[in-house]
């Protein structure tokens, strides 16, 4: 069941605040490169888990770590004088690891897309022949090489003129304003 949608805006004020007062106010080197990427809190808003990720290996994580804790009492009382909250909920800092997941799945599909005999049909076209380009009529699509592909308009859809260009199905003459 969803927690409504309270928790969410105050969790979403709370990374704001944080991304803000870790730039601005918090002058812990060790803190390093830190990206906060979300924060959950519990439905009575009294603790708040924020997730965040860090530049650099194991070391820089770790310290990353230690120093964030650190600063968590100081960026309660920040929280609470910048935020309109009966209770300011306590600060649990996790790394993220989604992120990490993220690129290995990457470099997983990397990996297929490279031992599946080269580059795939998709990876050979250029950008600008990506993009398709409705043309006027309804039959006609226009990549961005300006090659033209015809396709059937899909049975039952209205045509053009009654999809809203003025024009009424039953006799093509223009609506009345």
């Amino acid at each position: 069941m969803s927690q409504g949608s309270r928790p969410d805006r105050v969790a979403e004020q709370i990374r704001s605040e944080l991304a803000s007062l870790l730039a601005r106010e918090v002058h812990d080197p060790g803190i390093g490169f830190v990206t906060l990427t979300r924060v959950q809190i519990s439905p009575d808003l009294q603790s708040a888990r924020v997730f965040y990720t860090a530049l650099g290996d194991g070391a820089a994580r770790r310290n990353s770590a230690r120093a964030l804790e650190r600063a968590a009492p100081f960026l309660r009382r920040q929280i609470g004088s910048r935020l309109r909250l009966k209770r300011v909920p306590e600060l649990k800092f996790l790394y993220d690891e989604s992120i990490a997941g993220q690129d290995r799945i990457e470099q997983l599909l990397n990996e297929i897309r490279s031992s599946a005999g080269g580059p795939s049909e998709l990876d050979s076209l250029e950008p600008a022949s990506r993009t398709n380009v409705r043309d006027a009529s309804d039959r006609e699509w226009v990549t961005g090489n300006a090659e033209k592909v015809t396709t059937e308009p899909a049975s039952g859809s209205p045509s053009p003129e009654a999809a809203g260009l003025g024009l009424r199905e039953d006799n093509d003459r223009p609506r009345e304003p």
